[in-house]
């Protein structure tokens, strides 16, 4: 209750008047316990007791009546918004109904195209299987392709191994017994057999292309580069014919460089180089090279003089082995397989081939490509993933290019790779065919500083090597068309290349072989790139120019001072000493490039102290053993695993000596005294490699065996002969003198692969350690990992090159130093 109300407060009014009220009642209303609204009255006196009291008993009277008043609205409020609710229900299972109706039809469509599918699914198994018999077919079939190509190359390498083995010893005419007009008929017989060598050679590869598994190689081009290449290779040819070949390109289209693959452009236009001179009788040849408007193109055309090609038969030279007119080709020649080919390269190299031609007038073939292309993966298709024709249907039918373009593709490429190259730097020649590990390899030497050359074959590396002479040389030893080994002998064979360090890295276990040969070190893969840093470090350290340190290991002071007059120079240091217990402490406190070693010492033997120097250093340098002793078998293969050259001391041992020091040292032989260059060259010309060795020709070709058997024997070689595997296991046994066996592959009864691990398993160890040098017929891929794995140390791929096959038979016929 307030009494004292203040004078702007509420006032009470009715119909006579209004006044501010005396006091003010606020009351609770109450309903169940819970505080529910307040009552205010406003009387004019003051409120009595007895009223408070009797308003007090109304309070909850009043709450109750509140709250029935508020409960009737909330239910009115309730059923309303029920009804609404009743009402939207009602519309929504109208339309819930209609969805419903919309439903069942759907799922009737539905189960009828289920039934469709089923049907579908039925014929679509039914094409699957088809199809899955279809590729075991096609599977089947490549698989016979393969074979057969195989089988025909073996078939044609074997009578045409005979033809060029057996032309080349009439070519030699070493009896004298033959004119010239003989030796001419013998020239040209060998050339042909060069012609089909090429002729199957080229059907292997059609077969990559039509098989989509040809790989190209996506490289930055200099296109001046390409021209003057091409202007060297056709310019005398074209003359010869009395033609003029002229070369046309501005400036700057001579200094766009394009990205592609070099040697398939440059294999398509030597085609069309090649066919313009071939067809052309009188006037010019012309290679123009232009770029399109938009600069995305390249443009080469090859226009001649020639007799031309009518409209309706362009699309007939692009056949294999055809020719426009009949006549025509009884004159000049079929096109072969040549623009066969290169349309299919053309599409590889997303370009396209164009003719504009006019009877009589000349032709015009133009190739366009783009500026750079997309680098393609190893069996990219050609564009329209078609196979163009057969190799069944154009295996007999083919012209091919001379030998002399092949060397002439490898001067080319020998030469782009090296016209950069300073010879007054640091050079490393990297010889491996692997293409990712050899750019590895070549990134890890420029990165070391040293500039890199790479190659991927030996026959390229051979021209390299007739141009430049690198500071040192990695080389693999399985390589196409020659193995490293080969390459090994005929790089320490010649003297302007002998002292050059060759650091070996390989796949295949060859170390103590290839230490023998010269190889200055020996990786086996795979290898880290820590490992090359390290071959690099070392072949740093040899090509310093540093005196070498030559430990002589001799307890004759006659004979040490005579040895150490035989290998002196100013580039060698060499420190003598005369018992096994001073040797031992030189090998513990310094560091050799080359020991020499008598075997006969005072206070013990040399085959102790060999084993010794392994267990006192991890790291030895080259052992020459030089002694007296006349060695038995036994004796000699035990030194073997520990030293890289044995020489018996005889009448020209000094000279063979220092021989052997210059090439472990990798001296320079052009830079010794003339006195000492001309001991090594009459040694060179006295030795008799092959005297007294016997070899063992395994073949079930009489051809084969008669041409093999006379190349061994005009260089007084022995020759055993077995017709099949079988027989050569039984020759082995029964012919302890065999010093090598020459293993073909396939053979009757038993074959090459099977007979050679026959061989690698004898309980002999005379047997089990022969030398053994497959030939191959170079027609399938991994035909050499084949080999190898089954027990060849070695491969030659027929037909048989004899100038390879001299430098193979060196290389595992000679007994190093002996």
């Amino acid at each position: 209750m307030v009494a004292d109300v203040p004078m702007q407060y509420w006032k009470i009014k009715s119909g006579l008047g209004e006044a501010i009220p005396g006091s003010l009642l606020f009351i609770p209303i109450r309903f169940q316990d819970q505080n529910f609204a307040v009552l205010e009255l406003g009387t004019f006196e003051k409120i009595s007791p007895e009223l408070m009291d009797r308003i007090g008993k109304l309070t909850d009277v009043i709450g109750i009546a509140l709250n029935a008043a508020q409960s009737r609205d909330r239910t009115q409020e309730l059923l309303e918004r029920t009804q609404q609710q009743s009402e939207e229900l009602q519309l929504q299972q109208e339309e819930l109904r209609s969805k419903n109706e919309e439903l069942e039809q759907q799922a009737h469509a539905l189960e009828e195209q289920q039934m469709n599918l089923s049907a579908k699914n039925l014929d679509l198994e039914e094409i699957k299987r088809q199809l899955e018999f279809k590729a075991l077919d096609l599977e089947n079939s490549s698989k016979y392709k393969s074979e057969f190509l195989a089988k025909m190359s073996h078939e044609l390498r074997t009578p045409l191994n005979s033809l060029l083995i057996l032309s080349t010893l009439l070519m030699e005419n070493k009896e004298q017994n033959l004119n010239d007009r003989q030796r001419q008929f013998a020239t040209s017989i060998h050339h042909s057999g060069q012609d089909l060598l090429l002729l199957i050679n080229d059907i292997l590869d059609l077969s990559k292309i039509e098989a989509k598994k040809l790989r190209l190689k996506v490289e930055p081009c200099p296109i001046n580069s390409i021209l003057l290449a091409k202007e060297a290779a056709f310019a005398i040819q074209a003359k010869s014919k009395g033609l003029t070949f002229v070369v046309e390109a501005r400036p700057e289209v001579r200094g766009e460089i394009i990205r592609t693959d070099r040697q398939r452009l440059e294999q398509i236009l030597r085609n069309f180089i090649s066919n313009a001179i071939k067809f052309t009788d009188t006037g010019t040849v012309t290679l123009q090279v232009t770029t399109s408007p938009d600069h995305k193109e390249v443009i080469f055309k090859v226009k001649d003089t020639g007799i031309g090609i009518p409209d309706d038969k362009i699309d007939l030279i692009f056949e294999a082995f055809e020719q426009a007119d009949g006549s025509v080709s009884r004159k000049y020649g079929g096109t072969g397989l040549g623009l066969t080919i290169s349309r299919e390269l053309a599409g590889l190299l997303e370009g396209h081939i164009q003719v504009k031609s006019e009877p009589g007038k000349g032709s015009e073939f133009i190739l366009i490509l783009p500026i750079s292309i997309t680098q393609m993966p190893e069996g990219a298709p050609s564009g329209d993933d078609k196979p163009t024709h057969s190799v069944l249907e154009t295996a007999s039918r083919k012209r091919m290019v001379p030998e002399s373009d092949r060397q002439l593709e490898y001067h080319e490429e020998a030469k782009r790779a090296t016209e950069d190259i300073d010879p007054k730097k640091t050079s490393i020649l990297i010889i491996e065919d692997d293409d990712r590990f050899r750019m590895s390899v070549v990134d890890t030497v420029k990165g070391y500083g040293f500039q890199a050359i790479e190659c991927a074959s030996g026959e390229l590396a051979l021209e390299i090597l007739s141009m430049i002479v690198p500071s040192a040389i990695l080389l693999d030893i399985k390589l196409p068309e020659i193995s490293g080994f080969v390459l090994l002998e005929v790089i320490k064979s010649r003297p302007e290349l002998r002292h050059v360090p060759v650091h070996i890295i390989s796949g295949l276990d060859y170390q103590h072989t290839a230490l023998r040969m010269g190889a200055m070190g020996y990786l086996t893969k795979p290898v880290t790139i820590e490992k090359i840093t390290a071959a690099l470090e070392r072949i740093k350290g040899v090509i310093s120019g540093r005196k070498r340190k030559i430990l002589l290991i001799e307890d004759d002071e006659t004979q040490s001072q005579a040895i150490s007059h035989i290998i002196e120079g100013e580039d060698l240091d060499v420190i003598s000493v005369t018992t096994g217990r001073e040797a031992l402490e030189q090998v513990k406190n310094g560091a050799f490039d080359c020991i020499i070693l008598d075997l006969k010492l005072a206070d013990t033997s040399g085959f102790k102290l060999l084993e010794e120097f392994n267990r006192v250093s991890a790291s030895i340098p080259p052992i020459v053993i030089y002694t007296g002793k006349d060695l038995s078998i036994e004796e000699e293969e035990y030194l073997r695993k520990f030293s890289e050259s044995i020489i018996i001391k005889g009448a020209r041992s000094p000279e063979r000596l220092l021989d052997e020091v210059n090439l472990f040292l990798h001296r320079v032989e052009t830079l010794l005294p003339q006195d000492k260059r001309n001991i090594l060259k009459l040694l060179r010309a006295n030795e008799q490699s092959f005297e007294g060795k016997t070899v063992l020709v395994v073949d079930d070709d009489l051809r084969n065996i008669f041409s093999l058997t006379s190349a061994l024997e005009s260089k007084g070689i022995a020759v055993k002969i077995a017709k099949d595997g079988i027989e050569a296991l039984e020759v082995v046994e029964k012919y302890p003198e065999i010093d090598l066996v020459l293993m073909d592959i396939m053979m009757p009864r038993m074959d090459g692969y099977e007979a050679m691990r026959r061989l690698r398993e004898n309980a002999d160890a005379r047997i089990r350690n022969l030398p053994i040098i497959a030939l191959t017929a170079k027609a399938m891929k991994g035909d050499y990992e084949k080999c190898i794995a089954a027990g060849a140390n070695d491969y030659l791929p027929k037909p048989v090159n004899l100038e390879n096959f001299n430098t193979i038979l060196k290389v595992w016929l000679t007994r190093k130093g002996i």
